[in-house]
């Protein structure tokens, strides 16, 4: 997959902050600030990013150890400085994982490796952010 990216203005014209991204991979999405947003803000974007490249690896990992994942979800909490640029201070990460017999000690692991090897948008984000990760195990 080619690391590049483009955003072009929706309309010129007018107050509007729609902006189409299209990737390398040649998929696309919208991105929005206004009031009645047409997709997320760059800034919910890059949330997003976080929370889907820790849990592709997360997964990913619990896989290779056998985990039974039912569901999972990864949910984000961004706090931002007051002032502009209003740059995030401390993200929080919380992977909410619902399956039978899961290992503590699995999910930790798989946490940490993404944390720490292999989640490149963590690894961007690190030296200038907070990040915390915890988990929680939700009964099948």
């Amino acid at each position: 997959m080619a690391n590049t990216a483009s955003v072009v203005l929706q309309t010129v014209e007018g107050s509007g902050l729609v902006f189409q991204a299209r990737t390398g991979s040649g998929t696309g999405f919208l991105m929005d600030s206004a009031e009645q947003p047409q997709g997320p803000s760059p800034v919910e974007t890059l949330l997003a990013a976080l929370g889907a490249c820790a849990g592709m690896d997360v997964i990913g990992i619990l896989r290779k150890k056998r985990q039974m994942v039912l569901g999972y979800e990864v949910a984000l909490t961004g706090e931002r400085r007051a002032e502009h640029p209003r740059s995030f201070t401390r993200i929080e990460v919380v992977h909410r994982l619902r399956g039978r017999d899961l290992e503590p000690r699995a999910i930790e692991e798989a946490i940490r490796l993404s944390d720490t090897k292999y989640c490149s948008v963590h690894a961007t984000l690190a030296s200038a952010v907070e990040i915390v990760s915890r988990y929680e195990i939700i009964p099948a």
